[in-house]
């Protein structure tokens, strides 16, 4: 009984810091997103596209898909599945510059095992994780790894991230398990993106919940 009320009132907290969610994907097709393929000759709607209702790409060549809007102060849940061999991929938050193999931006990895990692791929761009700085340079992307081993679901089963960035924090969750914390990020706002680099990736039940004050539940 007392774990129920435990929950409830986390839940009433995050309620009352919440707006309603947007989803960031309609099922059908990639209204909102742009393609980005770092090869001439791919067909881009054939890189990314959907099929049975998911996000799908073959994850080769190398390149990303990201939301033509730019966002700040949000809670976005983002679902994934490998169906066959499970490689690399990640969730981009803060996007921003030109589109190019290597946009300036925040990743939260999703190489397999590596769930929840969290990667300053941006150059002169800052985070700090567990009192360490992490800085990129134009040959460096550095890597706060995770707090615990992995948690991912097998070959074949979904998995969820829930990522939280308010002002300079972003929060990681993986299925359900806090595995980032990150503070000082010196970049708060851009798109956000969906990294093909590797094998067949699927994405489904993205959305995003905006935060218009800071939550005491997370930060």
């Amino acid at each position: 009984m007392k774990n129920i009320l435990v929950v409830a009132l986390l839940f009433v907290a995050f309620s009352c810091f919440a707006q309603k969610k947007e989803s960031l994907f309609n099922g059908k097709d990639l209204k909102g997103w742009t393609i980005f393929v770092n090869d001439p000759s791919i067909v881009p709607e054939q890189f990314f596209y959907v099929r049975n209702g998911v996000i799908e790409t073959p994850g080769v060549p190398m390149g990303y898909l990201r939301t033509k809007k730019e966002y700040s102060n949000y809670h976005l849940h983002v679902e994934w599945c490998y169906p066959e061999k499970p490689t690399n991929s990640g969730v981009f938050v803060h996007t921003n510059g030109p589109d190019q193999l290597w946009p300036a931006h925040y990743q939260c990895q999703l190489k397999s095992g590596c769930a929840g990692d969290f990667i300053v791929n941006a150059v002169y761009e800052k985070a700090t994780v567990h009192d360490s700085i992490y800085v990129g340079t134009e040959k460096v992307k550095p890597i706060a790894v995770k707090f615990s081993p992995s948690n991912e679901k097998k070959v074949g089963d979904w998995n969820s991230y829930d990522i939280y960035c308010y002002e300079s924090k972003v929060h990681i969750v993986v299925n359900g398990m806090v595995q980032n914390n990150v503070f000082n990020c010196s970049m708060t706002k851009g798109s956000i993106g969906l990294q093909a680099e590797g094998s067949t990736i699927r994405f489904r039940n993205i959305w995003i919940e905006k935060l218009n004050e800071k939550n005491p539940v997370f930060f």
